[in-house]
C-alpha cells in the first residue's frame, strides 16, 4: 500500500510536478493524494488538477493571525490523512499546529546549516563559496533548522549569477526530492535528535516523527 503524501506549494510547482510524474509508477511507493497552496493563483494547482489530484488553498490573507492560519492548514491536512507532507516551494513558516500533527519535509537550495532562509542562492554567491547545493530536511519550528535527510553538492561556476546557479541547483533538488520521498515512502523512517534513519527502525518516536512503511508494519 502506497504512503499518502500531500504536497504544499506557493508557485509553479516544478518539484511537485516531478513528484507527480514519479508517483505515476506504482512501484514508487508514494501516492500524491492532494496538493495544497497558500495562494489561489499558484500555477502548480492547475498542473495538479490536470493530473486528477485533489487541490486546496488556505490563503494566509483570509485569517486574522498566523496561529489561525496554521490551525486551518492543519485541519485541511488532517482531512487528507497524510503519512508525509512535502513542502515543495512552499513559502510559509509552519507552526506547531501543523508540525505537532504531521511530519513535513522541505527542500532547500543550499547545504544547510549554511545559508538558511529565503535568499540562500544569493547569499551563497555573496559569500564567495565554491560549492553550494541542496538539502532535504525535516521541518521543525526554526527556519531551515530541522534534521537533514539528504544533501547534494553543486559547484559554483565562474560567471554564475543567482539565476544560473539556482537553475542548476533546482535540477539537483528535483532529483533528490523525488528519490528521498520515494525512499521515505517505501522504507519508512524514524527521527532521533538530529538524525533521520530510513527503514522504520531506530529509537522510539512519537507518531509525528516516525513512520513504518506498510510492508514493515
Amino acid at each position: 500500500m502506497s504512503a499518502r503524501v500531500v504536497v504544499l506549494i506557493s508557485g509553479a510547482g516544478s518539484n511537485m510536478a516531478a513528484l507527480l510524474d514519479a508517483a505515476a509508477d506504482p512501484s514508487y511507493g508514494a501516492a500524491i493524494v492532494a496538493v495544497g497552496a497558500d495562494r489561489r493563483e499558484a500555477v502548480g494547482l492547475v498542473r495538479a488538477h490536470e493530473a486528477g489530484v485533489d487541490t486546496f488553498t488556505v490563503p494566509f490573507a483570509d485569517y486574522g493571525d498566523r496561529g489561525d492560519w496554521n490551525a486551518a492548514l492543519s485541519e485541511r491536512l488532517d482531512a487528507c490523512r497524510p503519512d508525509l507532507v512535502v513542502s515543495a516551494g512552499f513559502m510559509r513558516i509552519l507552526g506547531a499546529e501543523v508540525l505537532e500533527r504531521h511530519t513535513v519535509v522541505n527542500v532547500h537550495p543550499a547545504l544547510l546549516p549554511a545559508f538558511p532562509g529565503a535568499h540562500a542562492v544569493r547569499d551563497a554567491l555573496a559569500y564567495g563559496v565554491k560549492i553550494t547545493g541542496a538539502t532535504v530536511h525535516v521541518v521543525d519550528s526554526g527556519v531551515d533548522t530541522g534534521p537533514v535527510i539528504e544533501q547534494s553538492a553543486v559547484r559554483v561556476e565562474p560567471g554564475d549569477d543567482a539565476a544560473s546557479l539556482h537553475e542548476r541547483i533546482q535540477a539537483v533538488e528535483r532529483r533528490m526530492l523525488v528519490d528521498v520521498v520515494g525512499r521515505l515512502a517505501r522504507e519508512g523512517w524514524t527521527v532521533s535528535g538530529r538524525h533521520v534513519r530510513l527503514g522504520g527502525t531506530g529509537a522510539q518516536q512519537s507518531p509525528s516523527t516516525a513512520y513504518v512503511a506498510e510492508e514493515n508494519r
